[in-house]
């Protein structure tokens, strides 16, 4: 069982069809999250902003890329301040940090604040990302479970169980991995997550696990250690 994670969240798994939320799915969560802080484990959450606003839509904008990238910076907090409002009202305690400085929303991020929080059994989410343009919430992810000294970035993907060798929702002759180093990522350009984010887990020695948020139950089957999805590894 791992002591401390760092649960990754795209936008789009918070999202419904005909909206930016999924209350059943947010209410899921919070439950997930009551049972795994029972387990003793610290829990940290980054969340995306893809259920706002997604780059590829501010670029047809005719946007430039630094205005993307803050109208995403600031698609996150919302969503932290979303998810911290869901798991309170479900009797989870959780507490929000921001890359940014937005004082009327949330602390700015600070790692031994953070770490004081998890420690009396909070919920600890970052939102803003890294706080600058040009970097993904990947490794906005890579950069907070860095600072928290967590074990593994839970990387929850929206209907895909895993890491394939190509998108198994377009060649149904994909291959699954069931174990990677985050070298092999790099190498063979999986794009599972970003460059930098893959670099920075293997420089601070942070496993990954690339999971089905589809079935909740599967955070807390991953902080246990069982063997689900894919787990990416810093070994040769």
């Amino acid at each position: 069982m791992y002591k401390r994670v760092l649960l990754k969240l795209s936008g789009e798994a918070l999202s419904a069809l005909d909206n930016a939320y999924n209350p059943e799915l947010l209410k899921s969560l919070a439950e997930e999250m009551k049972e795994v802080l029972a387990m003793g484990v610290q829990v940290g959450i980054v969340v995306g902003g893809g259920n706002i606003i997604r780059g590829k839509f501010a670029s047809q904008l005719g946007l430039p890329r630094v205005q993307a990238d803050k109208m995403g910076m600031l698609a996150t907090l919302i969503n932290a301040l979303a998810v911290q409002g869901a798991l309170e009202i479900n009797g989870v305690p959780a507490y929000v940090q921001t890359a940014f400085e937005a004082p009327k929303a949330a602390d700015v991020a600070d790692a031994r604040k953070a770490i004081q929080h998890l420690e009396a059994g909070e919920v600890v989410i970052f939102g803003g990302g890294t706080g600058n343009p040009f970097f993904s919430t990947d490794t906005g992810a890579a950069l907070r479970a860095s600072e928290i000294e967590a074990e593994v970035i839970l990387m929850a993907k929206n209907g895909v169980d895993g890491v394939y060798t190509d998108d198994p929702r377009k060649n149904p002759d994909a291959k699954k991995y069931d174990k990677l180093t985050f070298k092999e990522v790099l190498d063979k350009n999986l794009g599972v997550i970003d460059q930098t984010a893959a670099s920075m887990c293997l420089e601070n020695n942070i496993k990954g696990i690339v999971f089905n948020m589809n079935d909740i139950a599967n955070i807390s089957r991953a902080c246990m250690g069982e063997n689900i999805g894919t787990l990416i590894t810093g070994g040769e």
